[in-house]
């Protein structure tokens, strides 16, 4: 993961703020997105506006008057709401003093890095991985210890346990865990999440699992389930002390731009996380929060659409690559992107603008999720049927050497 040099005329900063990773895909983005017609799949993000019924929710809520300061941990109705959900969901029986509403999941993880470590102090991150926790490790202080895992061109993608083990040090606090995962596609086992939870124990670390994606499963295994597999289904009482989850509205219920998420934890650290908040946000906006509500009481109709059109556009995106010679793509079993690569072209950034230059289509450098993406592009298929197969009309020619799709 390539840094950028800070330039010379910078004023006095501290290291800290200097220290924070510049966004990969931001590069792409600000070479491409000028472009008439550019078709962008290079963020996290589908095409699909936000449903009314939430949005009239936050209507409603403006109008009855939900505009004054808020509850740092979030107003009590939809911390029910969340406990509701999570009960429902994994059968795992939890209460509303565990939640705390943030602005985003990006809040909500830079929160559980604050309460995990302190500067100078380790998180260990399997890569590839969201590269914007890099930069959330970075601004406490703390240093990421990138951990690669394993890549198949046929099976995929898969957890290097004994390498997580070894990277463990006396300095570190914590292991973040991703499933399923942005940028692969990769989910874990109820094998992966048991190893990963007994090595915290082991050295008493916290876990952050971002399970965000976790609607977004294709395995017809669990498909009666209707989620992934979560460290819930391993964990004992015990554990419940020391994993922090990251959630967020934006996918599962399309309000990226709403900012909206939350926070799980044990109870014990709500008093700290409200003096987080406080001194940081001072909490999310109410009329937000209220149709935060009605999304997740009323939105599971919403759920299976998104994933339904997922599924679709992975289905789409996949038999268009895999099927050239020249591309390694294993069809992601989660999550909504795939992370192909073209083993004649390693230079991902390069790769990604002649993309954007040759069939006017954005996507992400795989070199922006760290060690071990170098050589991948990343492609979010949550899409309409239209632009992704446009996309792959546009795409394959390229990739393919100029044949047609």
């Amino acid at each position: 993961m390539s840094v950028t040099p800070l330039p010379d005329t910078l004023p006095p900063v501290s290291r800290e703020a200097a220290g924070v990773w510049p966004s990969g895909i931001g590069e792409l983005v600000a070479y491409g997105v000028e472009r008439p017609g550019l078709i962008p799949l290079w963020v996290g993000e589908g095409d699909r506006s936000t449903p009314a019924f939430i949005c009239e929710a936050a209507q409603r809520a403006l109008r009855d008057g939900a505009t004054f300061y808020t509850r740092m941990l979030g107003i009590p109705p939809l911390r029910e709401a969340l406990a509701e959900y999570v009960t429902r969901l994994y059968g795992d029986p939890v209460g509303p003093e565990r939640f705390f509403v943030t602005v985003g999941g990006m809040h909500a993880f830079h929160t559980a890095i604050r309460i995990a470590a302190e500067p100078g102090d380790e998180i260990v991150l399997p890569t590839p991985t969201w590269s914007n926790f890099f930069g959330a490790v970075a601004m406490q202080g703390a240093r990421p210890v990138p951990v690669p895992m394993q890549f198949g061109a046929r099976d995929g993608w898969s957890l290097d346990i004994a390498r997580i083990a070894a990277a463990i040090t006396p300095r570190t606090r914590a292991i973040v865990l991703n499933t399923p995962a942005n940028p692969t596609g990769w989910v874990a086992t109820r094998a992966d999440l048991a190893a990963v939870l007994e090595i915290a124990r082991r050295h008493d670390l916290w876990i952050v699992a971002d399970e965000i994606y976790g609607r977004f499963c294709f395995d017809p295994a669990h498909d009666a389930t209707g989620r992934a597999p979560s460290i819930r289904d391993v964990w004992q009482p015990e554990d419940r002390d020391r994993v922090l989850f990251v959630q967020t509205f934006s996918k599962n219920w399309a309000m990226t731009g709403w900012r909206v998420g939350w926070l799980e934890g044990p109870a014990s650290i709500g008093r700290i996380v409200d003096g987080l908040v406080l001194y940081g946000t001072s909490g999310v906006a109410t009329f937000l929060q209220h149709a935060a509500i009605t999304a997740i009481r009323e939105g599971e109709p919403l759920i299976a659409e998104q994933v339904a059109q997922a599924r679709a556009g992975r289905a789409i995106v996949c038999d268009a690559l895999s099927a050239l010679p020249g591309v390694e793509l294993p069809a992601p079993p989660g999550a909504f992107y795939a992370f192909p690569r073209v083993p004649s072209e390693p230079e991902d950034i390069r790769l990604a603008k002649r993309i954007v230059d040759e069939a006017n289509v954005g996507l992400a450098p795989g070199s922006a999720f760290g060690p071990g993406g170098e050589g991948f592009l990343r492609l979010c298929f949550a899409r309409s049927a239209a632009d992704l197969t446009e996309a792959m009309r546009r795409m394959v020619p390229v990739l393919d050497g100029g044949a047609n799709l």
